[in-house]
């Protein structure tokens, strides 16, 4: 099932989405819960009763009559207010690309356990407006990924048990202001400033049993599941990225299992993959400067529209827009 957040009457509702139209769950049925929240918070008893519903949303038993239609509805991130958002680094492709760009050998730790690094869960958002201030147009990038949020509590988990534990997947558009980040990184510290102003999750949050026909084998020596599905961004209708799902070479599950090693993981913590290779303008411009020296780089600009789109997860769409404010922390630099 797909399931949405949108702003209704000034506070989140959760609805299911099917063919373009929204059908709030508490409406539909009503044990359902009316905000995602909840419904993460009690998913083994709910997840049963929204998948009756849903099927019969799609069978037609639950006409267009009861839902409202998307293209009215100002949709919000799946997951409006996650506990918590990590960002995980499991594209092998990626990683390698970025280094030998920077020509530096690739890192041999990559292939020994998977990371990830805390971002602002507050600056968390859905489609629409990208707020950014002067000096995130510093090199502005953006960073295909795909994220899962967590449905069931849990602590010192096996990736054998992992996937257990996840609700479904999302489109994430990991934002980057790239001088902040490079700047504050020299100190071996961050990424922080360079991140936090907005990460973008979206359209809907599809649910694990949807993405079944799209499972394939993880890569060899690593465990859990894997799903075959393209990844594209583009950019003012040019696409710039594609890659696939596929190719994460750590999976979610071992990502959960280093995340919650030592510490409780909750129904809503937010957990992204990492950027598919050449996800970014970051790794496109390093290898066009490495293969040709009077290579143009790209960075997002005032105006420009990201839509990244991933096979069975929808299309996410923003557009980046300029706050009216010239204040400057990279001019206050001592």
């Amino acid at each position: 099932m797909k399931l949405v957040s949108y702003m209704n009457e000034g506070r989140d509702q959760l609805a299911f989405l099917h063919d373009d139209y929204l059908f709030d769950c508490d409406l539909v049925h009503p044990e359902l819960p009316n905000s995602m929240n909840m419904f993460l918070h009690y998913w083994d008893d709910m997840f049963p009763i929204a998948q009756e519903v849903n099927k019969a949303i799609v069978d037609g038993r639950i006409g267009k009559q009861r839902g409202v239609a998307l293209a009215s509805m100002r949709l919000l991130a799946p997951v409006p207010f996650p506990n918590s958002c990590r960002d995980g680094y499991a594209f092998r492709q990626h990683v390698a690309a970025a280094r030998r760009n920077r020509k530096v050998d690739m890192i041999p730790e990559f292939d020994q356990y998977p990371i990830f690094y805390f971002t602002n869960n507050h600056s968390i958002q859905g489609p629409g407006d990208i707020r950014c201030m002067p000096d995130h147009f510093e090199k502005l990038d953006f960073e295909l990924e795909a994220a899962i949020v967590v449905c069931k509590q849990g602590r010192n988990i096996r990736a054998e048990d992992a996937d257990k534990h996840i609700a479904g997947l999302m489109i994430m558009n990991d934002m980057s202001a790239r001088r902040l980040q490079m700047e504050e990184m020299l100190l071996n510290l961050g990424p922080a400033k360079g991140k936090d102003f907005s990460t973008v999750i979206g359209p809907c949050l599809v649910t694990l049993d949807e993405l079944e026909p799209f499972e394939v084998p993880c890569k060899e020596g690593h465990t859990g599941k894997a799903w075959n599905l393209e990844m594209k961004c583009r950019v003012n209708g040019v696409q710039v990225s594609l890659g696939n799902l596929a190719d994460m070479d750590w999976t979610f599950a071992e990502i959960l299992e280093r995340c919650a090693y030592g510490v409780d993981i909750y129904p809503g913590d937010v957990i992204g993959s990492g950027t598919v290779g050449t996800g970014c303008f970051l790794e496109l411009n390093g290898t066009g400067k490495l293969n040709d020296p009077a290579y143009q780089e790209q960075w997002l600009q005032p105006g420009d529209v990201v839509e990244m789109e991933i096979d069975g997860l929808g299309t996410l769409t923003n557009t980046i827009v300029k706050e009216d404010s010239d204040f400057s922390i990279l001019a206050r630099k001592k």
